[in-house]
């Protein structure tokens, strides 16, 4: 009996590690296809750290389309979680009367404009079919996702342009810049990885004017 049991349990094993094999190739792959695609963008080291996540739980093949999506994503979470941490700020600024209020709530309207931007990014994003389908929309899609992209992009830059020298507590301005500096990192590369997939959709898929 301990023998058939013994057998039994091998076979077990062998069973879970046969089945384990295709999903730990295709997270394999998912890093390799990450790794190659952040290569092309600004902040390559950046990219690959903030997308290893998707490779480690992608159970599928991951595509151009996919990747750009899951860096808008990436975008927009570091953009909410950013606006959090100012409108914090912001608060305690105004409830102490402290100058530097105006120039944060300046930055924060910024964050925010962005984070609508962003989030029209992915809703856009989500309506574009990488089988081919319905692609006759897919260039004014496009132009949207990019120009809103690049939008949020001008507001991350300049987020901080209004801060003056004394307005503002050093290592306060010092924590937003490097939370803004981030989000302008992320979006940058959110927008490279969207642009490559983009130029290699157009490439492949042919567009029939209305």
């Amino acid at each position: 009996m301990a023998q058939i049991a013994t057998i039994l349990s091998l076979l077990m094993i062998l069973t879970l590690v046969r089945a384990e094999r295709p999903v730990i190739h295709r997270q394999s792959r998912a890093r390799a296809f990450i790794q190659s695609q952040c290569q092309t963008t600004l902040y390559p080291d950046l990219c690959i750290r903030s997308l290893s996540y998707y490779a480690v739980n992608f159970t599928t093949t991951l595509s151009h389309r996919k990747l750009a999506q899951f860096a808008v994503k990436v975008s927009l979470a570091k953009a909410e979680s950013t606006r959090a941490y100012i409108t914090g700020v912001a608060n305690h600024l105004n409830q102490t009367k402290d100058k530097g209020y105006l120039s944060v709530r300046e930055c924060l309207d910024r964050i925010n404009d962005g984070v609508d931007l962003l989030t029209n990014c992915i809703k856009e994003a989500q309506k574009i079919k990488e089988d081919g389908g319905n692609n006759n929309d897919f260039p004014w899609r496009a132009s949207n996702i990019q120009t809103w992209m690049s939008s949020a992009l001008t507001d991350v830059s300049v987020c901080v342009d209004g801060f003056s020298g004394r307005a503002l507590g050093g290592k306060t301005k010092a924590m937003i810049k490097a939370k803004v500096l981030n989000l302008q990192q992320l979006t940058s590369i959110a927008l490279a990885l969207f642009n490559r997939f983009a130029a290699r959709y157009r490439s492949t898929h042919v567009v029939i004017k209305p």
